[in-house]
């Protein structure tokens, strides 16, 4: 039995269960993690963190940017958070013998499911309260952010009734497959472009940096696409015809979107690669220019030296009309 096989096998006899207790109470969780977002960003990053770590390249930002910084970290941190608390009990339900159901360790009345539930709202609040924060988002990123709150959210929802919705489970399992590359391969960008702000004028830095964003984006959903075609294609028999044709569709969309981001980071790359040449272009004219200048200033006291000495020759040479 291949490996893919074997895992889509795990998936396919995984018993039709709800996610979670807790999936009733998303709202309560989605609001507190709004709230929880709204002080952070209040009280301490915009209070004193922010300006204390970053100083003028904080303060010399407009509004604009300004917000978008902050907003990184935000994300950034809450990606990390993510990623630590569910990738145990995301790996063990998508790819293992795990279930929704199971303990989160023997001894606890946490389950698997429970983490997921939560983690999924955290992820949705994020791109909620960057929707509200932001002042400008391109088209592409609320298109993104919007298909990502409502289809989590209806995932969450059609669990609740399982007898009318049988694939409401494997479809919650895909989101988080969705959720997932999302996370890891959009982790770096956040840093691409706090590096930027904090160090605009290294051209060559930072255009590493965006080139290895671009590429992480880029593999990160050719990767995405793998992993979710073939669940989608292994699950197929149990996918009603309504997700038989939406989760195409939705891919299709995540996807175009994240291939923009790798596009941006691409445009960005060949930018500083741009400023480089220009940089090196201003080098070479400023030693040009230094070089003649000091050819011409040794010229003007070669020709200005012989001149003095040769003026009081002759002031002893020949006597003075005033004598």
């Amino acid at each position: 039995m291949s490996v893919l096989e074997r895992y889509g096998s795990n998936i396919d006899h995984k018993p039709l269960e709800t996610i979670s207790i807790l999936a009733p109470f998303s709202a309560l969780i989605i609001s507190i993690a709004l709230v929880v977002f709204f002080l952070i960003r209040y009280y301490i990053l915009e209070g004193f963190l922010i300006k204390w770590a970053y100083g003028p390249i904080y303060t010399g930002l407009d509004e604009v940017n300004r917000r978008g910084f902050v907003n990184h970290h935000i994300a950034g941190v809450t990606k990390i958070l993510i990623l630590i608390v569910a990738a145990y009990p995301f790996i063990n339900v998508t790819f293992c013998e795990g279930t929704f159901h199971t303990r989160f360790t023997r001894e606890s009345p946490v389950t698997m499911g429970d983490l997921l539930i939560v983690v999924a709202q955290l992820l949705i609040a994020m791109y909620i309260f960057e929707l509200l924060y932001r002042m400008k988002l391109s088209p592409v990123a609320v298109l993104h952010h919007i298909g990502t709150i409502l289809i989590g959210q209806s995932a969450i929802a059609i669990s609740l009734r399982l007898v009318r919705e049988p694939d409401a489970d494997v479809e919650f399992i895909l989101c988080t497959v969705w959720g997932a590359f999302d996370i890891v391969s959009e982790f770096f960008p956040h840093i691409a472009i706090i590096l930027y702000r904090i160090y605009p004028n290294r051209h060559h830095f930072l255009s590493r940096v965006f080139l290895l964003s671009c590429l992480t984006t880029a593999s990160g959903t050719f990767c995405e696409t793998v992993v979710t075609m073939w669940l989608f294609g292994s699950l197929w028999h149990r996918w009603e015809i309504a997700f038989k044709v939406a989760t195409p569709l939705l891919h299709v969309a995540f996807s175009a979107a994240q291939i923009h981001g790798s596009l941006v980071f691409w445009r960005m790359y060949r930018r500083q690669q741009r400023n480089m040449q220009d940089e090196a272009r201003g080098l070479e004219v400023n030693e040009e220019d230094i070089g003649v200048a000091l050819v011409d200033s040794a010229t003007t006291q070669q020709l200005a030296v012989p001149e003095k000495p040769l003026l009081r020759e002759e002031a002893t040479k020949w006597p003075s009309y005033r004598e």
